[in-house]
């Protein structure tokens, strides 16, 4: 219980990433992430802790667990996302939770506020909410990071991913509407960009909710047998009945 409240608070504190605090109006785009393609999520998952997981932790889930259910070996999860230690200077056992080495006072110190915890922020935010954001970053001198985002203005957090997409601005166009265009490119074209963009948010769509899959399959099997009682329910009704009618 007290795991849940806590996940709660974090899911909250999602929503005041920057000192604004607020969403832009710009139309999201379609995520269209599948959580049951295995490949999309050991990327989105190698892509998040190589590019997410200095700041965001994910914290109510444990390494070995995430490994396991997305198909990655414990060795695996040890060589490649595990980056904290503990009071020896050891890597932490692979079965600690997710957590990240940035003291919390540095973070609020570096940042402004401290960046929150990413586990359950698909399912506050939702998909393509997150698709979008990632993919609306663009250059911004005045802000202290040197980046803003037309999903959430003023957010309080770098464009991690600059060095993969490269730099977007807003333009204006003859019509006074805004667009984003990419004036830098990256070491990704657009296409891979998006791509890589739609991995991460697979995966973060899995950890919000690692059970979907296996709660949707189970549905399925529940429906079938509900199905097959109600019709049983039917003619039992009719044969213990058909003496009164």
């Amino acid at each position: 219980m007290k795991k849940l409240i806590a996940a709660t608070f974090v899911g909250l504190a999602a929503l005041f990433m920057g000192p604004a605090g607020t969403a832009g109006a710009s139309e999201l785009m379609s995520a269209n992430v599948d959580i049951s393609n295995q490949n999309a999520l050991q990327r989105g998952a190698r892509l998040f802790a190589d590019n997410c997981m200095g700041c965001h932790s994910t914290k109510y889930e444990r390494y070995n667990r995430v490994g396991k259910g997305i198909g990655l070996t414990e060795e695996h999860m040890e060589e490649h996302f595990i980056f904290v230690t503990d009071e020896e200077g050891e890597p932490v056992n692979v079965g600690s939770l997710m957590e990240i080495a940035m003291e919390e006072d540095y973070a609020e110190e570096a940042f402004g506020v401290a960046p929150p915890d990413l586990t359950l922020t698909a399912r506050i935010h939702g998909e393509d909410w997150l698709y979008t954001f990632l993919k609306s970053f663009y250059r911004d001198e005045s802000r202290p990071l040197g980046a803003n985002n037309t999903v959430f203005s003023n957010v309080g957090m770098p464009h991690a991913l600059w060095h993969k997409q490269g730099w977007q601005e807003l333009v204006e166009d003859d019509d006074g509407n805004e667009r984003l265009e990419l004036v830098e490119g990256g070491s990704m074209s657009p296409s891979e960009y998006d791509r890589a963009v739609r991995d991460i948010v697979t995966y973060l769509s899995y950890l919000g909710e690692p059970v979907k899959l296996e709660r949707q399959r189970i549905g399925v099997f529940v429906m079938i047998f509900l199905a097959f009682f109600t019709l049983l329910a039917y003619f039992l009704k009719k044969e213990y009945w058909k003496d009164v009618h």
